[in-house]
């Protein structure tokens, strides 16, 4: 870690702008579904965003495409909060195929919708591509419609913490420094800001310690994902056109592909609800911590260098991209990994492909495989390990690398908060710890939720 000069601070008072029953920090899938879930159950809500719109990745982060909702049987087990908010999004915003198509294995249909990503080892499923503008939409108007107090603008930069049980957060905004009380706290930042301000215990993996503020000491796995990156949006182009060349000429669309990936543009169109516009969730880079300032400031300055590239193959060489234009990158900067919590458990790999069914299961995920069954989502990998009035949702689960890499996906976070959001209510209106929670109440309610569970 780099050694830096110290400023002593004065001590200060911060004001306190409201107490609520669950707080959530952070309004990506994971902080939207919590705290739409748990004002719906009736609890107190306040959600607190760092930017000026809700779904995170989802949307500011142009992750449009929403990965697999439906097992390998077509049964959409993601559900729930999932459904609530795709239901509010306008049709003419979704490219997705109809449900009764949901886990077809035929071969003209897998062929068709996997051209549009929604065919995954040769079975049709529901993972649509979303307009973000329509998802920011959706997301804010589920959360206000279910009663929720909305806070954007506003950065958590410490955690109030009273021996051994979280008791609120401290924020940055245009109105100064202020904190928010809560009975229970959700961390659903994705990096795990506010678990690890509090002292809890993190997991990392993949980053040089030198380059951590915390100083944290990191296992090196032989893989992870720790890929970053901007993503973009084009305009003027025609994708028919260029599905017309990429079929029909084969050869001559791998030989150019190929002649890019030597250039250093490797990255592929993705088709949209609109034929006129395309996203690239790229370009890629490896090696950078999500929780280093100049990292961070690297990937924005290299990736738009990078595009601009990108931008000028394309029209020289790409049928259907002559006369293509930057519409937009994404205003949030995309991430896969940082910290994961220490939790009560740790989802591994082993059981869910064993097929174990948890005891305290909260929710239920495709298996990334068709080799194996449907993953069971157990609500002690959301628990800190020791500290109380805490619940963590989203990317920074507890859980082991292998488990990681698609528990980190967007259906993944809402089923996860899903579960924290109604823990975190019943927790309040029971008195007691998040931890000492009553499993079989959670799991009722987020059944009437429309949650997908195993009998149990």
């Amino acid at each position: 870690m780099a050694e830096y000069e110290t400023i002593h601070e004065p001590a200060r008072e911060t004001p306190v702008m409201r107490r609520c029953d669950v707080l959530v920090v952070g309004g990506g899938p994971a902080g939207c579904a919590a705290a739409s879930s748990s004002a719906a159950v009736g609890a107190d809500t306040v959600l607190v965003e760092r930017y000026g719109h809700l779904g995170g990745m989802s949307t500011g982060g142009f992750v449009i495409w929403i990965d697999r909702m439906t097992d390998w049987d077509g049964n959409q087990v993601i559900s729930g909060y999932a459904r609530d908010l795709i239901d509010l999004v306008p049709k003419d915003a979704i490219l997705g195929p109809p449900d009764d198509l949901w886990g077809s294995r035929d071969s003209r249909v897998v062929d068709y919708w996997q051209e549009r990503h929604n065919a995954y080892q040769g079975t049709v499923t529901w993972s649509p591509t979303i307009d973000p503008e329509m998802l920011k939409i959706a997301y804010m108007e589920l959360a206000l419609e279910r009663g929720v107090k909305l806070i954007l603008h506003a950065w958590g930069v410490e955690a109030v913490r009273e021996g051994n049980e979280m008791r609120g957060v401290i924020f940055e905004s245009k109105s100064g420094r202020q904190a928010i009380l809560a009975d229970v706290v959700v961390d659903a930042t994705g990096d795990g800001d506010i678990f690890a301000l509090a002292k809890a215990p993190v997991e990392m993996d993949a980053f040089d310690p030198s380059k951590d503020p915390d100083g944290a000491d990191f296992v090196i796995p032989a893989t992870i994902h720790d890929r970053m990156n901007i993503s973009c949006r084009w305009g003027g182009v025609d994708m028919e056109r260029y599905r017309e060349f990429k079929r029909n000429q084969a050869d001559d669309h791998r030989a150019i592909m190929s002649r890019g990936t030597k250039m250093g543009v490797p990255d592929r169109p993705h088709m949209m609800p609109r034929d006129d516009m395309t996203l690239f969730m790229a370009p890629k880079f490896s090696g950078y911590s999500p929780l280093n300032v100049e990292d961070l400031t690297t990937v924005e300055i290299e990736g738009r260098r990078r595009m601009m590239v990108m931008l000028d193959f394309y029209r020289k060489n790409v049928p259907g991209f002559e006369r293509a234009w930057v519409m937009d990158t994404s205003p949030q900067i995309g991430t896969r990994h940082s910290r994961r919590l220490k939790g009560a458990k740790r989802m591994v790999s082993e059981e869910w492909k064993a097929g174990k069914i948890q005891e305290d299961e909260v929710g239920v995920s495709p298996s990334p495989n068709r080799r194996f069954p449907n993953v069971s989502l157990p609500l002690g990998c959301l628990i800190p390990e020791s500290l109380d009035n805490m619940l963590a949702a989203g990317r920074n689960l507890s859980s082991d690398p292998a488990s990681h890499s698609f528990m980190r996906e967007i259906p993944q976070c809402w089923l996860m908060g899903q579960a924290a959001g109604v823990a975190a209510a019943v927790a309040v209106g029971n008195g007691v710890s998040v931890r000492n929670v009553g499993v079989a109440e959670v799991r009722d309610l987020l059944s009437k939720q429309g949650v997908y569970l195993n009998a149990g």
